[in-house]
């Protein structure tokens, strides 16, 4: 996998970059603002961009804006935001296109968690941090579709956005995978979105009613 790094942080980005290299990928370029992540992407396109969210010049969202940019010169490449906090101003439509992941950079220390991210959204897939989840979740209004889906149904919705398989929700809730299938298609129902849509555009789907706030803990597997 060709992978360009967009990182200021030198330490931070030389310890990407050594990750990725001895994970068996190659890292094609690194960059250290939005500007220069804008001409790396054009010059050669990678297989995977791993984007700072807060970078120069302004050091507030400019590589989430880059990413934003980027998606609509490139539909189809892979990024994968990291963030030293939530931030969700631009992340709901990226989310929505598919092959994107955010990622709070305390999940790069979980060396495998985060390569199988990368792997995921390389492949056109998501990966969600459960933080960023539970920031995107909650319903912003009494009648958003949101509110219509009970707890445990919240519970499958949020591991799914990380990006994990019906199996993986799962082994995590202690349920067979016919249950959490069961749930699924109650959630599409209740958020209208059309069965015979296949998984990953449906898992987009219902991405995008995501809205800011917060919303209690990480699921509780002991319901």
């Amino acid at each position: 996998m060709r992978v360009l790094i967009a990182e200021d942080s030198a330490l931070f980005r030389e310890g990407l970059h050594r990750l990725l290299v001895e994970a068996g990928h190659e890292v094609i370029a690194t960059v250290a603002d939005a500007d220069s992540l804008l001409a790396a992407v054009d010059r050669d396109l990678p297989d995977l961009a791993v984007i700072d969210v807060r970078m120069p010049p302004t050091m507030t969202d400019d590589g989430a804006r880059a990413a934003g940019r980027l998606r609509e010169r490139y539909p189809s490449l892979p990024m994968l935001l990291l963030s030293q906090h939530v931030e969700t101003r631009h992340s709901t439509a990226l989310v929505a296109s598919g092959g994107f992941g955010y990622l709070l950079k305390d999940r790069v220390l979980r060396v495998d968690d985060f390569l199988d991210a990368a792997r995921r959204v390389a492949e056109g897939g998501s990966a969600l941090d459960p933080e960023v989840v539970r920031t995107l979740l909650a319903p912003s209004r009494s009648d958003d579709p949101l509110t219509a889906l009970t707890e445990r149904e919240r519970d499958v919705l949020a591991l799914v956005a990380e990006g994990r398989s019906n199996a993986s929700v799962a082994a995590h809730l202690v349920l067979t995978e016919r249950t959490v299938e069961t749930h699924m298609r109650g959630i599409f129902r209740k958020l209208g979105i059309a069965e015979d849509a296949d998984q990953h555009r449906r898992v987009l789907a219902v991405l995008a009613y995501m809205r800011d706030g917060m919303v209690g803990q990480r699921p509780d597997t002991s319901r």
